[in-house]
């Protein structure tokens, strides 16, 4: 397009990008709407009718084609040519934006706006519209409002925007903290699970190595049973055919009318049946595996009767006497009866008239270092300041209160223990372990009166009938079992869990037994028929224990996620659930007066429950995991056990 003639190409091109481009840089006069220049771009979209083809005719050299040369156009292109480069020859710079200013007005509006000043706003608009109406004023000579204020409204706005990117920043910042934190304590605890299970490991691999060393000393030993096993069944095969023949003789001289054996005869043949039923109650005892005897060769000859009793009738005759004591023994020991009423507890009525006030906030005071690995069963003398604690180290230890003083030692399970449980007098121990046994001790005397095998697999728990009488167990095996102390036989064995029964427990001076079980239920037992009453069902993991109160109204249980539940004994329904967890809750007890819950847990901390408000308190100082948890008799002491062999006094 070419310029105007009286107006500079400059000035045209100025007018068309609205932009200046004197080298002064003045801003230009400005210009009258009728004689203003602007560029318009305008789409002319018409459908073609025709079916032609166009071609496109590049111009990058602005040719002219043959046969249209005309010099008057040849010459104004020349000269739109060479202005176009004039143009682009001169040295202009172009802003890299174009920056608007901000009016005054608006300025002063979006200000009173931001600060919410309405009143003040509308106040402004009004005679400002006002003014504009009169022209009293000339708005041009106002100007735009300076660049510094509009940036620092800007950096304000910025600034603001950061500070709150800041404290996203610390917040993030903190929470990361809080997570590397509990990271590193998981990372210890961890670890020193690993170290355990490594100790653990090394005590596995030396028993096993000791274990296939006794073992292997046990093969020759057989291979001797065996021989003389097939020695024994020769020696009874020719010793039947000599009855045969004696009986064959005896018979013969009876028919000949002959009277009577000589007496030497008789003596001989009433020795060799003698003799006969020996081996026969041998090969009996062999198989057994009861006692090993010593192989005896017969002749075809009955002994001379001079002849002295043999090593094996010798051994027959005591094996024999001691089965026969030991089952008139059984015969004379009757069976125990359940008692049919039951008194109360006597200690109730003194729990309630000493009823104090509930305490929490007990304090680390002492620790005990007993055993040398984890502690899994702390029990309180029922009437003395004396306390007995079980040990994976297969050691019970009873310990005098408060100096921590080890009284007695036990040792004659062979295997871990799992739990104990005091008589009712205090004078008799009950401990289980995982060498499937229920051991009863002698505390006087500090020996094992009783041992009661019948498991199959390791027993978790152990409890004393409120007589005295009965034991009760309970086993990985899925059942439990009602032991008669005086007949020391089993009584009954518990069949209805479908998974391994990890507690037992009688109801206070009762006949009613409660197990807790990994297959998520409680049962009730009747102890004097060994039939299931009732089961509760709730918990969605393993139960690993349940406890009655002292007035056995109330009862408690945890389960393997940390979750524990209040049931109602008489209604036989939930009462309240608490989630304690994710750790696992490895034990509850109640205090004597059956207001505080406390629950040992899996991450070391010793949770108080109050049962008359809902709070939760929780002890802390245990390094490792926390297996076991119990009152005092006043309830002014709490008692913990650990996995690192150490029981801690809380006062």
């Amino acid at each position: 397009m070419a310029a105007p003639r009286g107006v500079p190409p400059l000035r045209v091109l100025e007018e068309a990008l609205g932009i200046d481009l004197t080298p002064g840089g003045d801003a230009p006069e400005p210009v009258a709407a009728e004689g203003a220049y602007y560029l318009e771009q305008v789409t002319i979209t018409e459908a073609s009718e025709d079916d032609c083809e166009y071609e496109e005719i590049p111009d990058d050299n602005f040719s002219i084609p043959e046969g249209e040369e005309d010099l008057a156009k040849a010459i104004h292109m020349v000269q739109e040519q060479a202005t176009d480069i004039q143009i682009l020859e001169q040295k202009t710079v172009l802003p890299s934006r174009h920056v608007v200013h901000e009016a005054i007005e608006d300025f002063l509006c979006n200000f009173l706006i931001k600060m919410e000043m309405t009143r003040t706003l509308d106040c402004f608009q009004a005679e400002w519209y006002e003014l504009i109406q009169k022209g009293g004023t000339d708005l041009k000579a106002l100007g735009n409002v300076p660049d510094v204020y509009s940036q620092v409204m800007l950096l304000e706005s910025e600034n603001k925007n950061l500070k709150k990117d800041l404290k996203h920043f610390r917040q993030a910042a903190e929470k990361a903290r809080e997570e590397l934190l509990k990271t590193q304590k998981e990372r210890d605890f961890h670890r020193m699970h690993h170290k355990r299970i490594v100790q653990e490991k090394n005590k596995l691999i030396a028993d096993l190595k000791g274990l296939k060393l006794h073992y292997a000393s046990y093969e020759p030993t057989i291979r001797v049973l065996h021989e003389k096993h097939h020695a024994l069944l020769k020696e009874k095969m020719l010793t039947s055919l000599e009855r045969d023949q004696a009986v064959g003789k005896h018979i013969r001289y009876k028919d000949k009318g002959i009277p009577h054996i000589t007496e030497v005869k008789r003596r001989n043949l009433e020795s060799c049946l003698c003799q006969i039923s020996g081996l026969q109650t041998t090969l009996k005892n062999i198989d057994i595996g009861h006692i090993q005897v010593p192989v005896i060769k017969v002749g075809h000859s009955c002994e001379k009767e001079n002849k002295s009793e043999g090593p094996t009738q010798k051994c027959l005759r005591e094996a024999r006497e001691e089965n026969d004591n030991k089952t008139k023994m059984r015969n004379e020991r009757k069976d125990s009866e359940f008692p049919t009423d039951m008194q109360p507890d006597p200690n109730l009525s003194a729990c309630k008239e000493n009823l104090c006030p509930a305490k929490f906030d007990y304090k680390l005071n002492n620790i005990f270092r007993l055993h040398e690995l984890p502690v899994s069963c702390i029990v309180m003398h029922p009437s003395k300041d004396i306390l007995v604690s079980c040990s994976e180290d297969r050691l019970w230890k009873m310990v005098g209160l408060p100096k921590g003083n080890v009284l007695l030692t036990g040792s004659g399970h062979t295997d871990w223990l799992s739990d104990c449980c005091f008589h009712p007098s205090g004078n008799k121990l009950a401990t289980s372990g995982g060498d499937t046994t229920i051991k009863l001790w002698d505390l006087s005397k500090g020996e094992c009166m009783l041992t009661f095998e019948g498991h199959n697999h390791a027993v978790w728990s152990c409890t004393w009938h409120s007589g005295g009488d009965f034991v009760a167990s309970a086993s990985l095996d899925m059942t439990s079992k009602i032991w008669d102390v005086n007949s020391e036989r089993c009584r009954y064995t518990l069949y209805g869990h479908t998974d391994s029964v990890n507690s037992i427990e009688f109801f206070p001076f009762s006949n009613t037994l409660l197990t807790a079980s990994a297959d998520k239920t409680l049962s009730m037992w009747d102890a004097r028929t060994g039939k299931c009453e009732q089961s509760l069902y709730g918990h969605m993991h393993s139960i690993n224990d349940a406890t009655f109160t002292s007035r056995g109204h109330i009862i408690a249980s945890c389960d393997a996620r940390g979750v524990t539940k209040l049931w109602d004994f008489r209604k036989l329904i939930p009462i309240v659930s608490i989630d304690m967890g994710p750790s696992p809750g490895n034990e509850v007890n109640f205090d004597s007066t059956g207001r505080v819950l406390a629950q040992a847990s899996a991450n070391g901390v010793i949770h108080l429950l109050d049962l008359k408000s809902g709070q939760i308190h929780k002890l802390v100082g245990h390094e490792s995991e926390a297996h076991t948890v119990v009152f005092s008799h006043d309830g002014n002491n709490l008692y913990s056990g650990g996995s690192d062999g150490t029981v801690r006094l809380w006062f």
